[in-house]
């Protein structure tokens, strides 16, 4: 039976990463360069990648709501649609993108050569919208000092609550992603008392305890972003990274959630922006503003390969035709398991 290989939404962290936002232009020409793109990525993974089998370097290619109709029409993923801004307490607005690419690896430089790899072959076609360096810092800390992503699920769990299943078969092995930049006002958080903080987080910030429900007030991020269904909480994977200029004084997170429907990190938003109830936000946002949001929904390897640079978008009775071709199941770890990059990727 022929076999979907996902993209590697599931890979671990890394110690590096980018996040490439760019537009597509206006033009056939530029969407033919960029459907040829799709088929190429995963052999530009392997020539860069090469240079160092213990970098892991991956890169996962996502597509938002316009840029789908353009270069692939129908049939679209059931749930893909522009980023829903939200006005509450805080604004949450929503920015333009037609692609996103989420590159990572142990080193930046990997990361670095892959993205202008990319960027020379989409000369001319793309413009940016938002380029982001993220970095490790220290134990896995975001720039207000708490740990980010304690909570990520792993393992078959992760696979579970990003991969898309028998919901939408057409993209079964896909997943949708959503990011934002968030630009930290670091003065005046570090004037709240770190007791506060924690209130505000709701974990302890030295050693990442979870407050006990007694202590943890009702607007704590961490319980606003508990989404739960018939008493099952739905997780999402967190992929966040610290990002800075320090001469610009300029301090942030660049969120990224991966789900298999966007509905669960949507609701976590409306929870934060508006609040739960409405007027009970997330106080971190009196401290943090996002400042880009958008949606994209990723295909997975399998589709890109097959995507032909000058084929027209396909019809709805083409997309149910055009069956993958019989390829090697995925890797556990969701990886693209091609090539010289087929290897285990255990925790940094």
């Amino acid at each position: 039976m022929p076999s979907t290989i996902p993209q590697p939404v599931v890979a671990p962290l890394t110690r590096a990463a980018m996040f490439l936002v760019v537009t597509v232009n206006a033009g056939p020409a530029a969407e033919a360069t960029v459907r040829g793109l799709c088929g190429d990525l995963a052999g530009l993974l392997r020539a860069i990648g090469f240079r160092d089998l213990e970098g892991r370097l991956s890169c996962i290619m996502a597509f938002g709501s316009d840029a789908w109709d353009r270069l692939f029409g129908a049939p679209r993923p059931k749930e893909l649609h522009p980023f829903k801004e939200i006005r509450g307490v805080h604004h949450a607005v929503a920015t333009p993108g037609d692609i996103l690419f989420h590159i990572r690896s142990t080193r930046m430089d990997l990361c670095f050569e892959l993205a202008a790899q990319i960027m020379s072959r989409l000369d001319g076609a793309v413009s940016t919208a938002d380029e982001v360096h993220g970095f490790q810092y220290f134990d896995d800390r975001d720039l207000l000092g708490f740990v980010d992503g304690t909570e990520n699920p792993v393992d078959q769990a992760a696979v579970d609550a990003t991969l898309i299943g028998e919901e939408d078969a057409a993209f079964a092995g896909g997943s949708y992603v959503i990011v934002q930049k968030y630009l930290h006002d670091l003065a005046a958080w570090n004037a709240v008392p770190v007791e506060q903080q924690e209130k505000i987080v709701g974990r302890t910030k030295l050693s990442d305890i979870e407050l006990d429900d007694a202590t943890k007030p009702t607007y704590a991020h961490n319980a606003l972003t508990i989404i739960e269904e018939n008493g099952v909480e739905l997780k999402i994977v967190r992929a966040n990274m610290p990002f800075g200029e320090v001469g610009k004084g300029e301090f942030g997170t660049y969120f990224i959630g991966y789900c298999r429907t966007p509905q669960r990190i949507e609701q976590m938003l409306e929870n934060m922006f508006v609040g739960k109830p409405p007027g009970n936000y997330d106080r971190l946002l009196d401290v943090s503003r996002a400042v880009t949001g958008t949606l994209f929904f990723v295909p997975t390897a399998t589709f890109l390969e097959d995507v032909a640079p000058e084929a027209t978008p396909l019809t709805s009775t083409e997309g149910e035709s055009a069956a993958p071709s019989e390829r090697q199941p995925s890797e556990p770890d969701g990886s693209l398991g091609i090539g010289s990059l087929r290897k285990e990727a255990g925790p940094e």
